[in-house]
């Protein structure tokens, strides 16, 4: 079930692909066992609860740089999840056959009482960046699963689209905790969230009574990811411009441009030009094509002659 050319250009454009309900529920059941949830009632500090099941949960110990194949044993929930159709079609589509295992973390919030209790503060996690010391073209992502429902008290993880192609320092955005057009994730069990590793995101602050569980794997690519979707859906007239700004009476207008240059409510109407060429950048790479362009952006910027 490999991902179609429309959805990996919103990827390309927005940095990240939600799907919501695709684990049954029989497996996040399975998952939550295996890293050793119990009643919120049997926990008596986060650190105690964190330290007993990073040493007697089921989730392995697993060096980065193995093959993603090599990394969950068979039968584990993890690896069925990594099986799944949806799922391996998704991964296949944007970071290969043979995806390399970087690594992977369980992330749990706890309701405020368990702070109160230790005299402490809750706070959400600050807006940040993975990736601030990474430059290359070629990208990972980070699979970023919800194994139960998530409300909107709980805190679940806040992302800002299209923030992925704009390099900061990590430091620098860790005072932002609200942008226009932010993302907070409220979701069904589970849901699946892929994003490019450069989008800007945190976790929020859990103020219900409910622990809040997300794990997360981050993923390489082992080949040049070019055009491994299934590209079959591009339109014939992919590469051909369009008339922009006096455009008449528009009729079956390429939807990818559409993508590639459709606004977030966080673009200045200025600086937003340079998202949309590092937009049809990526798309280039995705291509493996250096004469796709969108409404002329990039083509008028190289028209330079010796």
């Amino acid at each position: 079930m490999l991902l179609n050319s429309t959805q990996m250009a919103q990827f390309a454009a927005r940095g990240f692909l939600r799907m919501d309900s695709v684990v049954p529920e029989a497996l996040n059941q399975q998952f939550l066992a295996d890293v050793g949830h119990v009643d919120e009632d049997l926990v008596e500090t986060p650190g105690s609860h964190y330290a007993r099941v990073m040493s007697t949960s089921a989730v392995p110990v697993v060096p980065a740089g193995v093959l993603l194949n090599d990394a969950y044993p068979s039968g584990s929930a993890l690896n069925q999840l990594m099986n799944l159709p949806v799922v391996a079609g998704a991964i296949q589509s944007l970071v290969g056959h043979s995806p390399v295992f970087d690594h992977h973390f369980l992330h749990i919030t706890f309701p405020p009482r368990f702070y109160e209790s230790a005299g402490a503060v809750p706070t959400s996690q600050h807006t940040h960046q993975d990736s601030t010391i990474d430059p290359r073209k070629a990208f990972d992502i980070q699979i970023m699963y919800f194994p139960h429902d998530v409300t909107r008290d709980m805190g679940g993880t806040r992302f800002v689209p299209g923030t992925h192609l704009r390099r900061v320092s990590e430091a620098a955005i860790g005072r932002y905790q609200n942008v226009r057009g932010q993302q907070h994730m409220v979701c069904p069990p589970g849901t699946l969230l892929f994003m490019h590793m450069g989008v800007w995101h945190g976790g929020g602050m859990n103020t219900s009574e409910r622990m809040r569980y997300m794990f997360k794997i981050r993923l390489g690519p082992s080949e040049r990811q070019v055009r491994l979707w299934d590209d079959s859906d591009l339109p014939n007239d992919h590469f051909q411009q369009r008339p922009i700004f006096w455009t008449g009476k528009r009729e079956n207008v390429d939807p990818i441009h559409e993508i590639l240059t459709k606004s977030e409510p966080w673009f200045e109407f200025d600086t937003s030009r340079l998202e949309y060429l590092n937009r049809i950048r990526f798309w280039r790479y995705l291509l493996g094509d250096e004469s796709f362009d969108a409404d002329f952006w990039l083509t008028r910027v190289e028209n330079e002659f010796a």
